[in-house]
Order: structure tokens, then sequence, then C-alpha cells
């Protein structure tokens, strides 16, 4: 089959790699798509796998069962699939408290053949973890792929309840930014302002329900936020970018009894400054997010089958899986949202 294998930073190699073999237990998908994240994009361009390769990664893959197990009755031959990257083990105090995304005994498709390639196995242990849904006949599976990037953005939202009213400050417009920003205006929220310092990327999370924006190279985001709220400040904040200075930013644009999120990862061993006694004084809570439960990750899910979230907003193009290396830079440059291939 093609794959695209990473040999290590920067080194990604499109090149024919032996085809996973089907279980009596278990059953290999076709990938018929696969978003590129973010998050691959940090993993293909540094040594995230610490020198043990070849290794395919990739995980926001849909795709259609090709072959099947002969113990497997869940699933058929042409079913198409959307699959979940994370399988808890629902057996640990974690899982046994529904926070399934800090299961303790966690397993990623990742760990044994990640979705950047033409087939994914998928063993008995992803079938029986149930983080796998049929999509609807019809509906297309381009779109299908930012079910997983939504996740986690829907999990955030709903753990500090994004509600009716609110004034959302984002500071950060690439795709989970702007991901959030239609997401809040989808819950009720009043106001959302973004704050980036890309010129293109302010312009163009105005697609996406934002209400005023923010260059923060500038101005001084702190005081246009207050401005902008009558010097109150927002309801929620939340930083979905690697930047410390932002989040050191983010906590004083919060209004009283307001929470931050500190969403987006930072580089590792960097240290965001805090003033704790301004957090102390205006009871903020600080929040940090990472995942999403399975529950959330199939609202998440129906939220994109239902099309009230508009997925193909955000789909920059569709590169076949050749292109990779093209792809990668494209979104480095900023000029692509998102970016989903085709094996």
């Amino acid at each position: 089959m093609k794959a695209a294998v990473m040999y290590g930073p920067n080194d990604i190699r499109v090149e024919e790699y032996p085809k996973p073999t089907c279980d009596r237990d278990g059953m290999i998908l076709r990938v018929d798509a696969i978003g590129l994240c973010g998050s691959d994009i940090r993993n293909l361009t540094t040594d995230s796998q610490k020198g043990k390769y070849p290794v395919i990664l990739g995980h926001e893959h849909v795709g259609t069962v090709v072959e099947i197990g002969e113990e497997v009755t869940k699933y058929s031959i042409g079913d198409r699939l959307y699959v979940y990257p994370g399988v808890p083990c629902f057996q640990c105090e974690y899982c046994r408290s529904g926070k399934t995304n800090l299961c303790i005994n966690s397993r990623t498709y990742a760990d044994i053949q990640g979705g950047f390639a033409e087939y994914l196995p998928i063993p008995k242990w992803g079938i029986d973890g149930g983080n796998i849904w049929k999509i609807p006949e019809g509906f297309d599976l381009i779109n299908a792929t930012l079910a997983e990037p939504l996740s986690s953005v829907y999990a955030c939202q709903e753990n500090i309840n994004v509600t009716l009213g609110d004034v959302v400050v984002i500071i950060g417009a690439g795709p989970i930014g702007c991901f959030h920003a239609e997401l809040a205006k989808l819950r009720g929220a009043a106001k959302v302002i973004m704050i980036e310092i890309n010129d293109d990327r302010l312009q163009k999370s105005l697609d996406y329900g934002v209400d005023y924006i923010v260059n923060s190279s500038h101005v001084d985001a702190v005081a246009k936020v207050k401005e902008l709220t009558n010097g109150k400040g927002a309801d929620k904040v939340i930083s979905a970018n690697p930047s410390t200075k932002a989040q050191e930013q983010a906590i004083f644009m919060c209004a009283q009894g307001g929470i931050i999120v500190f969403f987006g990862g930072v580089p590792k061993g960097s240290m965001t400054t805090i003033d704790s006694n301004y957090i102390h004084y205006n009871n903020l809570w600080i929040y940090g997010h990472y995942g999403a439960s399975s529950v959330q990750c199939k609202k998440a899910f129906d939220l994109i089958i239902s099309q009230k979230f508009k997925a193909e907003k955000y789909i920059t193009a569709v590169l076949p899986l050749d292109e990779i290396n093209n792809a990668i830079k494209l979104v480095q440059t900023g000029k692509a949202m998102k970016i989903v291939l085709t094996p």
C-alpha cells in the first residue's frame, strides 16, 4: 500500500509499505480521507518519536471497511466509519468517572500504525473501545474528518459552559480558534472577540461568527478587550495558540469571576508567568483543556453530520497523500486553514 512514512524530523517519504493484515477479531479500513492537524505537523517536523523510526502517523481518519475478521459482528464490509484515534480502557478510575480522555491505559492507532496510508488496521481493542461511528450515506467523508479536531473544542466549551449571553475572547485565529468562534456562537455567545497577529487570519475569522477582531501586534489587546466590554472583560477567554505570552495576557482580559482556558499547548519546558494575586482577588478560574470524553466525541460527531457546523467552510484544499510535504508547508505559511489528504 501507499503510505507517508516518517524517517525523522522533516523526513516524510510517500512510498510502498506492507499492507496490514486482518485479524480474526479485527478489520481493515480503507482510508478515504484524513485531516492534517497542527499536532501532526509538530510531530512530523520534530523528533517526536525519539529516534524510533520509521513510523506512520495521522489520526483524523475516516474510511470504508474493506476486510473484516470472522469473529466481528458489529460492522460489515462497506460500512463508512469515523474512527476516533484514542481508545480508552473503560476500567480505570478516570474512565469510570466519565473522564475517558484521561484514561491511564489509553491506546491510539498510531501505536501500531497511523492513518497517513491507504489502509488502517482496526484491532479488537479498537472495535471494543466504542469510539467508532457510522457515517450516514450521502454525507461527504471529507467533511467527516473534522469531527476529530472539533471534539476537543466541543468538550472544552461544554466543560466551561459557554452559554447564552457570554462574551468570549479567543486568542489565535487558526482552525481551532475559528472552531471555537463558530461553536461559541452556536451555544449562544453574545459577543466573540478574536485576537491574532496575522491580519489575513483575522479577516478570515469573520467568516466564522467573530464579532470583533484585534491584531495584538498593533494594539494593546488587553486594553482593547476592556474597551469592547465596557471595562468588564470577557466571561471566558480561550488561549488557542502555542504562546506563553498569550496565556499571560489572557488572565487580564477576563472579567471578575470568569474563566481562562489554556487550550493550546506551548513548547515543552517553557513557563508562563502568572500573577496569582490578581487571580486570587478577581476570583478567576484557570482551566487547562486537553481531549474529549467518549461521550463528547460522539456529540461532536453528531454536530458535524447534522451540518449545523459547516465543516466545508474550513477546508482550504483536498490533496493526494503524495503531496503531504507540500500540505505541511501550506499550513506552516498560513496559506491554508485546513487541508485534508486522500490516500
